[in-house]
């Protein structure tokens, strides 16, 4: 059975390029965030002028949605009572 030391004893790692490439990784992974910051930036800004822009204001737009879907799921609810009703027989 080999041990550790036994084993190892022939694998030399180059310290300089090692210390080198984990450098270089850390520059990247740096660079890497710094770009997704400014990514994202530009996207909000970008998304919030559009926003500006707009004739309606999205709550707006949203409270009107909500109105219909309530309006539709009535109109759905009774509509789906009555047949229901129909098919019974019921004279209620």
């Amino acid at each position: 059975m080999a041990t550790n030391n036994s084993f190892l004893s022939g694998f030399q790692v180059n310290r300089p390029l090692l210390a080198g490439g984990a450098v270089l990784t850390g520059i990247g992974a740096v660079l890497g965030a710094a770009g997704a910051v400014m990514v994202c930036v530009a996207l909000a800004t970008a998304g919030r002028s559009w926003v500006r822009q707009l004739d309606t204001p999205p709550t707006a737009m949203a409270q009107r949605a909500l109105r219909q879907a309530k309006v539709a799921s009535t109109a759905a609810s009774t509509a789906g009572w009555q047949a229901w009703r129909a098919e019974q027989g019921s004279p209620n």
